[in-house]
């Protein structure tokens, strides 16, 4: 155990480096200065529905009430619920200017809400929001509907009402159950408000619920993971999100509250996330993925043992279309080919589309066949652990570069090698960050000179 244990260290030491999360490629720093104007995204858009009318929807609600220190989400903080009408407003006017344009009738498979805090916003207004999106499309035959709920401001009418639309997923962010971490970030809940969001989501027939979860936050330590998945095992939701800390406070200033001596060191976080994968391995959870787990009867489980698991923007998914549109300030669309991101601040968004009327493109990448093909791989990589190029339209430049790297991490036990092919072990899957930076074109040819990214570890 001591020789693994030295082993592991060397292994944090060696590859704890400012890494992307790889949740796009090319990664957002790197994407195009001019971005895509209206006509090349909105071609892009009608050339996805032309393969497939079925779409992904996500909608980001950026109000919070109180600022949670440890968030890099893009959020709003207030305590104005008057905006809520507005941005309603907004978001249905985006809505409108796609279904303009749109080929087809769009059938929804896969629609998340997101913030932020969506349950910020009162049942009544999202009723309206979901309302005014159904107008004119409809569910796909086989989808999924979730969003995420915080503890302390989610009511029954919440739950009941995004049933009606046919949500039966919901994400509860947790981060951990020790009330001393929580008000060192600055989140304000309690145990009570999530056993009764827990229940009441249950009463309204959710078949899948997540618990968000951190390890690497100021003061953790083991013995607060060990409490964690304790409540964990007595609540048993279907998935767990199980996140790497993520410390950069040139983005997300309000990280400043604490620095990095309060952070457990790389190999002490380390150990935080091998201890919480046994316990939740221990308790009947499958690893999913580099930072998910699920029960083996939850779909997410199922579709990554059929190989079928996906990944975008919205994080794992095992539904998949061509084309996912985004609503919302900051919000991120993906045509595949194409990347475009809405204007990041409230007042830019609403002024775009209310004043301008435009859609509130801020910037995005048109993707190369180059850049096409190396997704894939890095796609493949995230979701099968694997990838391989043995046939010749699957052949990049950046696979030579990034053989003689994986060798070395074949050596260190990160990944087997074989011809045309690498497959992640078991040991590799907490470095998939790692693994497919030796395909990144974009980090090699403008190595970051400034804080950009987070530690792998």
């Amino acid at each position: 155990m001591q020789n693994q244990t030295l082993k592991c260290g060397h292994l944090v030491r060696k590859y704890n480096r400012p890494v992307p999360r790889y949740t796009s490629y090319p990664t957002v720093p790197y994407w195009q200065t001019t971005p895509p104007n209206q006509e090349a995204w909105q071609a892009a858009v009608h050339d996805s529905m032309m393969e497939s009318a079925e779409i992904s929807l996500y909608i980001h609600l950026p109000f919070c009430e109180q600022l949670c220190t440890y968030c890099g989400c893009n959020k709003h903080i207030t305590k104005n619920h008057r905006l809520e009408g507005p941005y309603i407003d907004s978001l249905l006017k985006e809505w409108g200017i796609y279904l303009s344009r749109f080929p087809a009738k769009p059938k929804i498979k896969e629609l998340h809400l997101g913030g932020g805090t969506p349950t910020f916003f009162q049942p009544q207004e999202l009723r309206r929001l979901l309302k005014g999106i159904f107008a004119k499309a409809e569910r796909a035959e086989v989808y999924a509907y979730s969003f995420e709920a915080h503890p302390s401001s989610t009511v029954e009418e919440h739950l009941a009402c995004l049933a009606d639309f046919g949500f039966d997923r919901v994400s509860i962010g947790i981060q951990d159950f020790s009330q001393a971490i929580l008000q060192l970030i600055n989140r304000k809940q309690t145990f009570e408000e999530v056993v009764q969001t827990v229940d009441l989501a249950r009463k309204h027939n959710y078949r899948s619920i997540n618990f968000d979860i951190i390890y690497g936050l100021p003061a953790q330590t083991k013995e607060d993971i060990l409490n964690t998945v304790d409540h964990i095992s007595n609540f048993l939701p279907e998935r767990i999100a199980f996140y790497s800390y993520a410390h950069v406070p040139w983005i997300s200033k309000s990280q400043r509250a604490y620095s990095e001596t309060d952070l457990p060191t790389a190999d002490a976080k380390r150990a935080l996330h091998d201890l919480g994968q046994e316990l939740l391995l221990d308790i009947g959870y499958k690893a999913v993925g580099m930072d998910h787990f699920a029960l083996p009867q939850d779909d997410l489980y199922l579709a990554n043992s059929n190989q079928s698991l996906h990944r975008n923007f919205m994080g794992y998914t095992p539904m998949h279309t061509q084309l996912a549109i985004a609503l919302g300030c900051s919000a991120i669309s993906d045509s595949w080919d194409t990347y475009i991101q809405n204007e990041k601040t409230v007042k830019g968004y609403q002024k775009a589309l209310l004043e301008e009327e435009r859609l509130p493109i801020y910037r995005g990448h048109q993707l190369s066949n180059e850049d096409q093909l190396v997704r894939r791989h890095i796609h493949n990589l995230m979701c099968k652990q694997a990838t391989n190029w043995k046939n010749n339209e699957l052949r990049c430049l950046a696979i030579d570069r990034a053989v003689p790297f994986w060798d070395d991490m074949a050596a260190d036990g990160l990944l087997i090698r074989k011809p045309y092919e690498v497959k992640v072990t078991e040991k590799g899957v907490p470095f998939l960050r790692n693994i497919c930076l030796p395909l990144d074109d974009y980090y090699w040819a403008n190595q970051p000179n400034r804080p950009t990214f987070s530690q792998a570890v």
